[in-house]
């Protein structure tokens, strides 16, 4: 958790209009939101802070959000929720987070409206009221 009390989301996506929307909406609702549109900088991030909640593009060019899903959760031992974010088929994506060993999935086909309910069910806190 950050020093002003906002829970911390880290993203990574390799699609900047995507993590804008997403940052924008998360903001919104009350969450410090950092953002990655690579590995490289996905690992500036967790080297310089503790998220509360990484949720990962399943489909970047450099590697499979699954695969490093695994790697976070196996290999480095991180303890947050970590969820798979994708436009894949449901049945996919719970199969992929299932066997990487992470927390679950959101479909981007869902909505950013989807994606703060679930972010604020995770988190333990309800949205922000305008």
């Amino acid at each position: 958790m950050t020093t002003t009390g906002r829970k911390q989301v880290l993203l990574l996506d390799d699609s900047a209009l995507t993590l804008d929307m997403a940052k924008t909406v998360l903001e919104a609702a009350g969450f410090g939101v950092l953002t990655a549109v690579d590995l490289a900088a996905l690992e500036g991030h967790l080297a310089r802070s503790k998220p509360d909640l990484v949720l990962l593009d399943v489909q970047m060019p450099e590697a499979f959000g699954d695969d490093v899903g695994m790697v976070l959760r196996a290999v480095k031992g991180m303890q947050v929720p970590i969820l798979l974010v994708s436009s894949l088929g449901d049945t996919e994506l719970a199969q992929r987070a299932r066997e990487a060993g992470v927390d679950g999935f959101i479909s981007k086909r869902a909505g950013l409206d989807a994606l703060v309910e679930r972010v604020c069910a995770i988190l333990g806190q309800g949205p922000r009221q305008p």
